[in-house]
């Protein structure tokens, strides 16, 4: 059980447990929970090897988390079990000139799984050590993987609501299907006629909003979020960056010690930032490449230090890195400039668009992949390697090959593989080959299983046949009355 104590990010001020902070999600001044100290790994590297997942995810977030040892063994073993298709929960895999991470064996087939297949049971446990009995309504916003990874971990969880926004136009036919189709009487997907830029303000400002929580506590209802900005979300994702370095030196990548590399896709600054969590913890990393599409806020904001959402907005085929608003990042930037910076530059982001700063972090770099140059990757590397990346993984991939040409560094590269390319079949096959432009996405499912070897994953066998059971559609000026309609 750790002492740790949560600080807000615009606020030092405000403390929680670790437990507190899993249940508010958010702090009242609308700042993120950050450590008030980065917890250091004591244990050697050599220890952790002979670790499996589970042990491993023990070892790492019992130094985060206020749970008894017996509480947080429950929570993993909850977790990771037979939900995932491997007994490896996070296999790392080469191909080519890199490792792969995937991080796409859970139900849902995607990075998000890996997070959300714990945090409801953070959430229980974190409910019963504070004394909490009122219905814990999970708001979330999605570009696509973590309504579904949110709704599968919540559906059914005794004691919770969950309502999913994601942008109506903005994710993949396979996407929408996992959420619209979702089970459960205490779901709610929502598609909303914006983007998910849009969906996370709204979220936000419910969580900050003091007059609607108090009217909802009457009613016996308690406002959490599993989205990254919680930092239960956040903190079960460092444990796979250790995994990837310790499977790296077994696999011969590297001697124990040495420095490795990962290039990560990145939208909300979460996955990454987990990285250097781990980093900051003792995990011997020697460069983080954040690797942005064509929507590359952050990928100009690590060349120039501003950061400028004022820029037009591109629906790309790799929708869950559609974002100009990359909440997690305020948490890097608190740990660089300290709160009252923080806040300042949070104050012009919402009134102003853009701010800067002094990048003090140099083991971060920005690149991007055009959606050209993530089609060739995707084409290249499979007539190279027979390995099929998904849209989000060939951005990173795109990346890495633009930062290894640049920089020259030969240290050994992990990209970190975000979703199974089922999740984004037509586009995948239209990179492979242009005539399948004009077929159809699950049809082509079939296709890619035969070129690919990959069985079509089981969560995802026959979804175009599945009876929707989400039909609601809000403009994105609405979504607070859409709530309080829905709860009251």
């Amino acid at each position: 059980m750790a002492n740790l104590t949560y600080i807000g990010t615009r606020d030092q001020s405000i403390k929680a447990t670790a437990s507190q902070a899993i249940l508010r999600g958010i702090c009242p001044d609308g700042g993120l929970y950050i450590p008030e100290t980065i917890p250091h790994m004591e244990k050697s590297l050599e220890e952790l090897s002979k670790l499996s997942y589970r042990e491993l995810a023990f070892e790492v977030l019992s130094l985060f988390l206020d749970f008894t040892d017996e509480e947080l063994r429950a929570c993993i073993d909850g977790a990771y079990d037979e939900k995932f298709d491997t007994a490896e929960i996070a296999p790392l895999v080469q191909k080519g000139d890199a490792f792969f991470l995937e991080l796409y064996h859970g139900r849902t087939l995607a990075f998000k799984d890996m997070a959300l297949s714990i945090l409801p049971y953070f959430m229980k446990t974190a409910a019963k050590r504070e004394g909490i009995d009122k219905e814990i309504v999970i708001l979330t916003a999605t570009s696509g993987d973590t309504g579904k990874a949110a709704l599968e971990g919540f559906a059914g969880v005794e004691g919770t609501k969950i309502i999913v926004f994601f942008p109506e136009d903005g994710v993949s036919p396979v996407q929408k299907l996992q959420m619209t189709t979702q089970e459960g009487d205490n779901t709610c997907v929502v598609g909303i006629l914006g983007n998910f830029d849009d969906a996370q303000s709204a979220v936000k400002s419910i969580f900050t909003d003091k007059e609607l929580g108090e009217e909802l506590a009457r009613q016996g209802y308690l406002f959490s979020s599993a989205n990254s900005i919680n930092i239960g979300r956040l903190i079960p994702q460092i444990v796979y960056y250790f995994r990837a370095y310790l499977d790296a030196v077994k696999q011969g990548a590297l001697n124990m010690g040495e420095e490795i590399n990962f290039a990560v896709p990145t939208g909300n600054f979460g996955d990454i930032l987990a990285g250097w969590y781990a980093m900051k913890m003792g995990l011997p990393v020697g460069h983080f490449v954040c690797a942005s599409n064509d929507n590359k806020v952050l990928y100009d904001f690590f060349c120039s230090g501003t950061y400028d959402r004022n820029r037009q907005f591109h629906v790309t085929v790799s929708p869950s890195m559609d974002i100009l608003i990359s909440s997690n990042l305020e948490r890097l930037l608190c740990h660089m400039t300290g709160q009252q910076a923080t806040k300042e530059d949070m104050a012009k982001l919402s009134e102003e668009g853009k701010y800067s700063v002094e990048i003090t972090e140099k083991k971060i770099s920005g690149e991007f992949a055009t959606e050209p140059e993530t089609y060739a990757a995707i084409k290249k590397f499979f007539g190279e390697t027979g390995y099929v990346m998904d849209t989000h993984t060939a951005v990173a991939y795109a990346a890495y090959q633009k930062y290894k040409g640049e920089s020259k560094d030969t240290r050994p590269m992990v990209i970190v593989s975000t979703a199974s390319p089922y999740k984004f079949t037509k586009d995948v096959m239209m990179a492979l080959d242009e005539k399948y432009a004009s077929e159809d996405a699950f049809a082509l499912m079939h296709v890619l299983e035969k070129l690919s070897g990959v069985s079509i994953p089981e969560p995802i066998r026959g979804i175009e046949n599945r009876t929707i059971l989400h039909n609601n559609v809000c403009e994105r000026d609405k979504i607070k009355d859409f709530v309080k309609r829905y709860l009251l």
